[in-house]
């Protein structure tokens, strides 16, 4: 074996079969001067005779001049697509409740505005939120039960529906309630059995004094 110009360890004798620098006529051998114990050039890191292009001590690169390179670093993982998530604030509403009252209806001598009401925020979970008022007739209880003190008396049991859509919005029927459904502060009722579209900030009003007002947060 002979050593090129360059240092590197050939079996070739023309030349170099590490880096192909043309061997010269009085290249030493293996065993010649500069070589290491073994008959390879000493790693300039570790020391240890190099016989091929990398060092098997330290991984030393004697073509390139360095040390073994380091990994890439992993790639990020992937951000997962957002999802919104909408959620209905129930209230009783002094506001929408005066409005009721100033309508006269039959019964409205006797509401009482409740003197407590603590707020309820309840996810839209299911693709069809019924509001109402639960019953011993009913197989379940309406996902927003208007039944839970303080109870509402102007609310039918299936007073009104929320129907989740494909693109994650969300519609409202009022599929023929007795006291008819109302939004955003306005008296004139929306048409029963049709789907009127909803948007973020929305006043959904039913019964004597519940405000149901829809929101949302991407997560």
């Amino acid at each position: 074996m002979a050593i090129c110009p360059s240092g590197h360890t050939s079996r070739s004798g023309d030349f170099c079969d590490v880096c192909g620098t043309a061997m010269s006529g009085g290249a030493a051998p293996s065993g010649g001067p500069g070589a290491g114990a073994s008959g390879g050039t000493p790693c300039p890191d570790c020391g240890l005779p190099g016989t091929d292009r990398f060092c098997e001590g330290c991984g030393y690169d004697f073509v390139a001049g360095g040390g073994p390179q380091a990994p890439p670093p992993p790639p990020p993982p992937p951000v997962p697509p957002s999802r919104t998530e909408w959620t209905a604030v129930v209230v009783a509403d002094r506001e929408y409740f005066n409005a009721v009252l100033a309508e006269e209806g039959p019964d409205s001598a006797t509401l009482v505005f409740p003197p407590y009401a603590p707020e309820r925020r309840i996810p839209l979970e299911a693709g069809q939120v019924r509001i109402g008022r639960r019953s011993s007739t009913q197989p379940s209880p309406p996902e927003i039960d208007l039944r839970e003190p303080p109870e509402d008396p102007g609310v039918s049991k299936v007073h009104a529906v929320l129907l989740a859509k494909p693109d994650g919005s969300w519609t409202l029927v009022d599929p023929g309630s007795t006291n008819r459904t109302y939004m955003n502060g306005s008296m004139d009722p929306i048409p029963l059995n049709t789907e009127v579209t909803l948007a973020e900030g929305d006043r959904i009003h039913v019964g004597a004094w519940t405000t149901i007002t829809l929101t949302r947060v991407a997560s």
